[in-house]
């Protein structure tokens, strides 16, 4: 007789969860469930999912890892959590911030080039006589595939002499080599070549042509002594001076300037062209010589995945090798194509994906890894879809359910909460308004929650929309902006006109070709004055970066300080007051206010410094008091807080006013950049625009701002946009959230599908006409969302 075993907790309970703003939270969350995490932006949901639950899951991994291999993997710290039981092991997938590297692809994310590699390796066609090649001489990455033209780019920069020297009326002295940097370096410069024997003060077309070639691109370096000419107030010595073409000066600004600013500066000198040894295929020939299906390793990674699947299973049975090695891309592939990315071809450039198709990418690999009992904790996965797109999302998220996984998603899109099997909604509020939970069951109960937020939306209850808005002929008096044409990755010739002094919408499904579209919007179109583009890059790459810096509401805070009486008496000046300038900071954590604790086996922590206890500033400098707080304590309000404490101060309190209208006030001053989401970096962007003195009508093109907000929020923001184009402004958004596009002016919908298969301008018009297109995949849930008003 077989022992009987009791049944296992069914439940993940958390006990006693303090990260962030959580306030010793306890929940209960059952397993092999869909279950979503929501509430405001701020309110602790993601503390819970990821800073709790996936934080404790990992470090119970990491215990089982043998210590030397766990010096190796980046760990998390433990979280602030009294315990945690029946937790099983989890995966995360969360929003990247970071950006790829410009040799990151669709094919490397997904690991599929890796297999396509290996099919032209064992089952490719070769030319007579030539060796058989490893899959690593089919990677533009590898030493022993890359074209030795491009490294492996597939583009090489060149330059002109027609970029470089863009006025030929004027002499070298006169500034005619543009290419040149300005100040001493470019008189220095202009003295070598006088030097050297060169007429600079004779216009640049009439000299000889072999001068004009040697002096833009010659790689010879001669130095020559060089004597100043005297200026009455300065003794200039003679000194060895160096010659360097204007050519090899644009190339190694451009590959070595740390400066963005250089780097920039020198790009307008470059021409971006294929490379000419590979055709921009960026492989040796010996790699392109190798062919399946007719077709190169190149010519296949550019296919849309949609038409490499095709290609692969019309050739699968050509030998008993590529059958194999057929089978293994294609179930691979087809998890891609379930989660609605079929348009993307292998080559796609990882920088230029959205975060959202990136998450997806990652999930499509996690599919066919066949894992069960795990806990899947994803970071809004329904981020950048078009709600055509949610439904296949949905449909993977039950697979993984149903193959005995855990499913918890941190999520505001409302059909994706609807769905779940249990919904746990953490607030009522944001930062210290928020932390704790409200409810936490099945999806219908949270109707009776009287503090909900996401009740309000999710069962019709929702505020009604801003009056005058969604059928408004938005700035039709004031004519109209024309974009395009754009003929850009699959727009082809493709224009559009949008109302001035309007909000415009332009939707479409993922990959119709929107962002494209959108970024042809530049201050050389006829009208834009001014342009303001607000996407969702961070405001920073380091904690040094923070809200108040980003903003330039640091700048007030620092001047209050300076004025004190304590202040002018020590002979502080604003400079005293920055944690980034030796003087003022501590000189124990250099400004940080934390210092890195190696623990051998155990992840690297980090502990407040012991000199100033993570205050940032060192003991001479917190003895200078503003009404009774000092600057550090200062960085540590909330925004909300610092708006009563700085109300009679204007420099301040206009940063502060534009950063609570768009729903922030529950950051901290001195909140680091690199704990901020995507949309509050966007919003925080968006505030330091609403602050500026108005100069003229703009034109703000904003992509996919509610992306991580929860629909009250978009509430807040959409209040915004309405104030932007009150007062003269023309706003372009691109935007997935119907209840935006219903509350829009004017919509222009994309499509029909992505890839190849969208690029064009399906319908144009206002919300309810758009409503009514045909062949519009938008329209229906267009219509949905303009009936229920």
């Amino acid at each position: 007789m077989s022992p009987a075993f009791p049944e296992p907790d069914p439940y993940v309970r958390v006990r006693g969860a303090r990260e962030h703003n959580l306030r010793g939270v306890d929940v209960d969350v059952p397993r092999d469930a869909l279950v979503a995490f929501t509430g405001v932006s701020g309110s602790g949901k993601s503390s819970l999912a990821f800073g709790t639950v996936y934080a404790e899951a990992q470090r119970r991994y990491f215990e089982s890892v043998a210590p030397y291999a766990r010096r190796l993997i980046h760990q998390v710290g433990a979280p602030q959590v009294a315990r945690i039981t029946g937790l099983p092991p989890a995966v995360s997938l969360q929003q990247q911030r970071s950006t790829p590297t410009a040799r990151s692809s669709v094919g490397t994310v997904t690991t599929l080039s890796n297999s396509l590699r290996m099919l032209f390796s064992r089952a490719g066609t070769y030319p007579p006589g030539a060796p058989r090649l490893d899959s690593d001489s089919f990677s533009p990455n590898t030493a022993a595939g890359a074209c030795p033209g491009c490294h492996g780019l597939g583009r090489v920069h060149r330059t002109t002499e027609e970029l470089m020297v863009p006025d030929p009326s004027l002499s070298i002295r006169e500034g005619a080599i543009a290419a040149w940097p300005g100040a001493w370096q470019g008189k220095n410069l202009r003295d070598v070549l006088d030097a050297l024997g060169h007429d600079v003060d004779r216009p640049w077309r009439e000299l000889p042509p072999a001068e004009r070639e040697w002096i833009l691109f010659t790689d010879e370096q001669p130095v020559v002594t060089v004597h100043p000419v005297r200026e009455a107030d300065r003794i200039q010595r003679p000194y060895q001076g160096t010659y360097t073409s204007a050519r090899r000066y644009v190339l190694k600004t451009f590959a070595d300037s740390k400066s963005p600013a250089l780097r920039a500066r020198a790009e307008r000198f470059l021409d971006s062209a294929p490379c000419p040894v590979c055709d921009g295929r960026r492989l040796r020939a010996e790699a392109l010589a190798v062919r399946f299906a007719g077709r190169d390793v190149a010519g296949l990674a550019a296919l849309p995945l949609d038409a490499l699947a095709r290609v692969l299973r019309e050739h699968r049975d050509v030998s008993p090798t590529a059958r194999v090695l057929v089978d293994d891309l294609l179930s691979r592939i087809e998890p891609v194509q379930e989660l609605g990315l079929g348009y993307l071809s292998l080559d796609r450039s990882a920088p230029g994906l959205s975060a959202g198709e990136l998450q997806r990418l990652r999930l499509a690999t996690q599919l066919r890894s066949g894992l069960f009992g795990v806990v899947y904790v994803l970071d809004e996965p329904s981020a950048g879809l078009h709600p055509a797109d949610v439904r296949a999302l949905l449909a993977v998220l039950d697979r993984l359910r149903r193959a005995g996984n855990s499913v918890f998603v941190v999520e505001h899109h409302l059909d994706v909460i609807r769905h779940a099997d249990w919904v746990v909604e953490v607030g009522p509020g944001a930062g210290e308004h928020g932390g704790r939970v409200l409810h936490s069951g099945p999806v219908a109960d949270l109707a009776g929650v009287p503090d909900s937020a996401t009740a309000r939306f999710l069962f019709g209850q929702r505020p009604a929309a801003p009056p005058g808005t969604g059928d408004r002929p938005g700035g039709a008096d004031r004519g109209r902006l024309r974009i395009g044409p754009v003929t850009r990755h699959n727009l082809r010739g493709v224009s559009a006109e949008v109302p001035w002094g309007a909000l415009t919408a332009v939707t479409g499904v993922s990959g119709s070709g929107k962002s494209t579209f959108v970024g042809a919007i530049t201050e050389e179109l006829d009208g834009v004055g001014r342009l303001v583009s607000v996407d969702q890059r961070p405001i920073g790459r380091t904690p040094r970066s923070n809200l108040a810096t980003y903003t330039g509401l640091f700048d007030a805070v620092r001047k209050a300080f300076a004025g004190t009486d304590a202040a002018r008496e020590r002979g502080y000046g604003v400079g005293r007051f920055s944690f980034n300038v030796a003087g003022g900071r501590c000189a124990t954590c250099q400004g940080e206010g934390f210092v890195s604790v190696e623990l051998l086996f155990l992840p690297s922590t980090y502990a407040p410094c012991p000199e100033c206890g993570g205050a940032r500033y060192n003991a001479e400098t917190l003895r200078v008091r503003y009404r009774g707080r000092s600057v550090a304590e200062v960085l540590d309000l909330t925004v909300e807080s610092a708006a009563a404490f700085f109300a009679d101060v204007p420099a301040a309190a206009r940063s502060l006013d534009a950063l609570l209208d768009v729903g922030l006030g529950y950051l901290r001053l001195g909140q680091p950049a690199t704990e901020l989401s995507g949309g509050e970096a966007q919003r925080i962007k968006l505030a330091t625009e609403l602050q500026r003195a108005r100069r003229g009508p703009a034109v703000y093109v904003l992509d996919e701002p509610t992306t991580g907000l929860h629909p009250a929020d978009v509430a807040v923001l959409m209040r915004q946009l309405r104030k932007l184009v009150g007062a003269g402004h023309t706003v372009v958004v691109v935007e997935h959230d119907m209840s935006v596009v219903a509350d829009a002016d004017w919509v222009v919908d994309l499509g029909p599908g992505g890839g190849d298969e969208g690029g064009r301008v399906v319908a144009a018009g206002p919300p309810r006409e758009v409503a009514r297109a045909a062949g519009s995949r938008t329209a229906p849930y267009l219509a949905r969302e303009v009936a229920g008003r």
